[in-house]
């Protein structure tokens, strides 16, 4: 059985159950996951930024695309068209892969981890979550680095609510805080 199939009919009846949806259609499901990662030293350092996203390729199992600023920012030393990051968005049974490695083996490597915030919620059912060090990823090689950076995982879902999203996430194996 796949990842995705295993994760979806046990949520639906979970989420059917307890919210009492007239339809299937109105069950919350996970849309998308975007991990991005900005590079800080882009502006001095160019190979930066194709280091960090070949780090986020591994870690996704997807190709990264590299972001470019936008607007000129003076106080920051960046001109419009400048690289100054990375992200992967990842849909279907990667983003399930994904989630399943992220929830099972990368966050309890996290040192001194009790949990994740369960207020990172915008107001729409997305949750963001911001992971300090690339390293607690087990595709991740600490001699072949050559800088620790972080990241924003966004899970995007088509929940109503925030409560209906935290309990989708919660059902997937999010390890929330009590």
């Amino acid at each position: 059985m796949r990842l995705e199939e295993k994760y979806t009919k046990e949520i639906k009846d979970a989420l059917m159950k307890k919210y009492n949806y007239k339809s299937v259609m109105q069950i919350p499901k996970l849309d998308k996951v975007v991990i991005n990662m900005g590079v800080g030293d882009a502006r001095e350092n160019s190979k930066a930024v194709e280091s960090a996203a070949n780090d986020l390729t591994m870690i996704a199992g997807q190709r990264a695309v590299i972001t470019k600023a936008k607007k000129s920012v003076a106080t920051f030393k960046v001109r419009e068209g400048m690289n100054i990051g990375c992200k992967v968005t990842l849909r279907g049974s990667k983003m399930y892969e994904f989630v399943d490695r992220l929830f099972n083996a990368a966050l309890p490597r996290v040192r001194d981890f009790r949990g994740i915030n369960p207020n990172s919620f915008d107001g729409r059912g997305n949750y963001a979550l911001g992971v300090k060090e690339q390293l607690i990823f087990p595709e991740i090689d600490y001699d072949k680095i050559d800088k620790i950076r972080g990241m924003d995982i966004i899970f995007v879902t088509t929940a109503q609510t925030d409560e209906e999203a935290r309990e989708l996430l919660s059902l997937m194996g999010a390890p929330f805080t009590k």
